[in-house]
């Protein structure tokens, strides 16, 4: 009875530490998650999506602004990646609605120090501007991007369509992605806007 007595008031007292180090782990971290993220920063408008002799191409504009960290990250050297993500789908009765189409354009925007120039590249496509307030104006207008060939669609069939735009916070450096866990300075991002298109078959 003794030795019992004694190895647990030696053994408890560190099994309390260890508890209590993981409770103030477990209110650290619900502390962090806690914190409210915008997550609506930016508001999609005049999305559209028209079919000319190529294909389905589609336009929107967005509705943002830089928060001041983003902008002195980026004018410091630190690269920020946009992506606008667009997904089709046709309505099946008899099983998973059927995607159609997953479209995601990705953009660079970068300052040149040399130069003291920002860049907006996407695919092949590079863009000089001697100011950010100029990028960021040609990166808010989407316009004519080709997302679907046009024999792809169905003259008649209805088709649900869905756009996003937002920051791709994984192509940040590791610090920031940390710091965008918890803070909306470092977050960017619409909800999904959701639409209908019914093909009639017609170049419009």
């Amino acid at each position: 009875m003794t030795v019992f007595s004694t190895l647990c008031y030696r053994a408890c007292p560190e099994a309390g530490l260890r508890l209590r180090a993981w409770l103030r782990l477990l209110l650290l971290l619900a502390a962090i998650w806690a914190v409210p993220v915008q997550s609506a920063d930016v508001e999609i408008r005049n999305a559209s999506l028209n079919l000319d002799e190529e294909g389905f191409k589609l336009s929107a504009d967005f509705d943002f602004e830089l928060s001041s960290r983003l902008e002195e990250a980026v004018s410091h050297g630190v690269v920020l990646y946009f992506v606008a993500e667009f997904d089709m789908t046709r309505s099946r009765w008899y099983w998973l609605d059927d995607t159609v189409v997953e479209h995601r354009i990705t953009y660079r925007l970068s300052y040149h120090a040399l130069t003291r120039q920002y860049r907006l590249a996407t695919g092949a496509l590079q863009q000089n501007f001697n100011t950010l307030e100029d990028a960021l104006r040609v990166l808010a207008r989407l316009r004519n991007v080709l997302v679907a060939d046009r024999d792809l669609l169905k003259p008649g069939e209805r088709y649900a369509c869905a756009l996003r735009f937002r920051l791709d916070v994984s192509q940040l450096p590791k610090p920031f992605q940390i710091n965008a866990i918890a803070s909306r300075n470092w977050n960017l991002a619409s909800d999904w806007m959701r639409w209908t298109y019914l093909f009639t078959g017609e170049v419009q």
